[in-house]
Order: structure tokens, then C-alpha cells, then sequence
């Protein structure tokens, strides 16, 4: 069996193994990446041999790091790395060539509608209902997105929010608030099944889902780059951000908005942005915290778009799609009963 992981920003771990009585087997690790000193390969080798088949990532990264002589540098990968190649090896981890992925771009939506299609197209991915699908959003409203455990007045001052026209929503996945106007933000969400990060830390799995975004940018002239946890940026300023939500059923949702021409100016007078948020950013006003797209590219909101969906189409394969009539009915019920509530919205007030 072969497994093979190419670590966000980092280098390619490869595996070869054999399933022998339920056991790891004849176990051989190889790769690009550094390590020292050169022995500790064998002593990886040793750690993962014998192991049971059906062990989980945090039972093989902790068998490795066992293993390693006190002292041992890795440079490029880490014991986790090993663990995810050694489960897609096992066949218990995928990537993204397994899966057949469909693009959806619905025209603009209200707030809570998006926020609904992600909880139910996330669910249809899950229930094997639906294909993994990357959705492009257009807003049909000014909005505020909070995270799921943000509080609403320590974020959104709510009286600029009405006098400027902004929407406030709660979303389902952790974070930070989201700051939109129709035409001047790109937002995607992708809908896969939780094989695809199996056994990648969180750290790991922001990363690898938006190492695509990261290419289709730099191919854009933009020098750009994931800052960890959940950050794109570059040199000259935060791009945007990403969030995630994992349903207990066996789906995966990301989604991350880029500002394309943002008014920094407005979004500091809606959010409540303070000196604490600030301070671990080294930047004193809060309306040069997010760089617009539209100043490092040059080019129309649409064209930028147009090659981030090329850029995921070459590398991962991407057919055309549509959002079903049940669909939409499900995320309008949803709504009603959840996201347009003073209960969802208040429940960190």
C-alpha cells in the first residue's frame, strides 16, 4: 500500500506498507523533506511497524514522535504528517483527487440564506446526497457575519450598523466577524467529506484547503501567503480569513472571505474592533488591517474570481452544478427556524 501527503507549505511525506493480521507491516517512510539526524528514519520505520491497522492519527503521530531521539529536528513535516500518509496508505484518508467536485454560483443572496445553504449543503455532502462542491457567494445586501461564539456587542456596534445599512448575522462556524458590501468582498465555502482531512491537524486542514487560493493569487502577481491559523496574506496587509465547521455526520465546511475593495474606514465605525485585536498585529488603525485585491491585482472582482475557479479546475477537476429546488427549500426552513432569530443571533449576546 502507498500513501503519499503533501504537507500546506511544506514538503511531501511518502509511505509504502503492508496490512499483515490487522498489522502495519514492512513500513517505509521517504520523502523531501529534512531530518536529523539521518537515523531517526529507521527508528519512524521501527515506531510505525506493528502497529494495528486500524489506528487512529493521534495513536501513529504519537508513535513516531515516541520514537525520535531526544533532540531530532524535522524540517518540512511532523509526526502528524507521517500519520495522514500512513491512513491514506490504509485507505482511511483521502485527497483531493478522489472525489469528483462541482462548482455552484448562485446569483446575490441575502445573509442568512448563505449562511443556511452552508449548514445544508454541508449536510447533503455528508449523506453522500451531493458531490464535494466549491459555491462562489454574491451578496445581495450589506452584512456583518459573526462567528459562532462571538458576542454581538463586543463586536458590532449596532447603531453605525443600522445607520450604514448592515445586516447582522451569526454564522455556524467559529472566527472572527465578516465584514461585507455586495461586489466588494470574494467569499467561497467548500462542502467535503471529512476523509479529506483525516488526520490533519486543524492547523493543517485550513492550510491544505486553501493551498489552491494561494496559487491561483500568486498566478494573479499577488505575493501571497497563509499565515496560521487562519489567515491569507501579504506583505502588504491581510487578505482575508477562513472558518470551519465540522458536522458530526461526516462533513467538512470552509469558507473564507477576501476583501477585494474594502472601506476600511466603515468597517472600523460598524465592528468594534479594539486595541487587544490589534496589538498581536503591530497596526495601529484598524482601517489598514484589510489589504483589498482590487489595489494588488488591478483587476475586475469577476476576473479575479474567474481564476480562482480555473486555478481549482486544473488542479482538482470541477464540473458545473446547480443548487436543487430542496435545497433552497431546506435553507429557507432553516432560516426561519434558526438563522433569522433573535435566539441564534443573541445566543452570545
Amino acid at each position: 500500500m502507498h500513501g503519499e501527503f503533501k504537507v500546506p507549505g511544506g514538503k511531501l511525506v511518502v509511505v509504502d506498507l503492508e496490512a499483515v493480521d490487522d498489522k502495519i507491516a514492512d513500513f517505509r517512510l521517504a520523502g523531501d523533506f529534512f531530518l536529523e539526524p539521518d537515523d531517526a528514519i529507521h527508528a519512524i520505520d521501527a515506531a510505525v511497524n506493528g502497529l494495528p491497522a486500524t489506528s487512529d492519527q493521534k495513536t501513529i503521530a504519537a508513535a513516531v514522535r515516541a520514537a525520535l531521539p531526544e533532540g531530532a529536528i524535522l524540517l518540512g513535516f511532523q509526526p502528524e504528517s507521517v500519520a495522514t500518509a500512513v491512513r491514506r496508505a490504509l485507505q482511511t484518508a483521502t485527497g483531493w483527487d478522489d472525489y469528483e467536485w462541482e462548482l455552484v454560483y448562485p446569483g446575490p443572496l441575502d445573509a442568512n440564506t448563505h449562511l443556511a445553504l452552508d449548514q445544508v449543503l454541508t449536510e447533503e455532502v455528508a449523506a453522500g446526497r451531493r458531490k464535494p462542491t466549491l459555491r462562489f457567494w454574491e451578496w445581495a445586501e450589506n452584512a456583518v457575519i459573526i462567528g459562532s461564539f462571538q458576542s454581538v456587542r463586543n463586536e458590532v456596534d449596532p447603531e453605525q450598523a443600522e445607520a450604514e445599512g448592515f445586516h447582522v448575522v451569526r454564522r455556524i462556524s467559529g472566527g472572527g466577524a465578516m465584514f461585507v458590501e455586495p461586489g466588494n468582498a470574494i467569499t467561497y465555502s467548500i462542502y467535503a467529506p471529512a476523509e479529506l482531512v483525516s488526520g490533519m491537524t486543524f492547523a493543517d486542514s485550513y492550510a491544505f484547503l486553501d493551498e489552491w487560493v494561494i496559487q491561483a493569487l500568486q498566478s494573479l502577481g499577488v505575493d501571497a501567503s497563509y499565515q496560521p491559523l487562519n489567515d491569507i496574506t501579504s506583505p502588504s496587509g491581510k487578505i482575508g480569513g477562513a472558518a470551519q465547521k465540522r458536522l458530526g455526520a461526516g462533513g467538512v465546511l470552509h469558507h473564507v472571505t477576501m476583501s477585494y475593495d474594502m472601506d476600511g474606514e466603515k468597517m472600523a465605525r460598524v465592528l468594534r474592533i479594539g486595541r487587544e485585536k490589534l496589538s498581536d498585529k503591530g497596526i495601529a488603525s484598524a482601517a489598514k488591517r484589510v489589504d483589498p485585491l482590487r489595489s494588488q491585482t488591478g483587476l475586475p472582482r469577476e476576473q479575479v474570481i474567474e481564476r480562482m475557479i480555473d486555478t481549482f479546475r486544473t488542479q482538482h477537476g470541477l464540473t458545473e452544478g446547480e443548487i436543487t429546488p430542496e435545497e433552497y427549500a431546506a435553507a429557507a426552513k432553516l432560516v426561519d427556524e434558526k438563522f433569522s432569530t433573535e435566539e441564534w443571533l443573541n445566543r452570545v449576546p
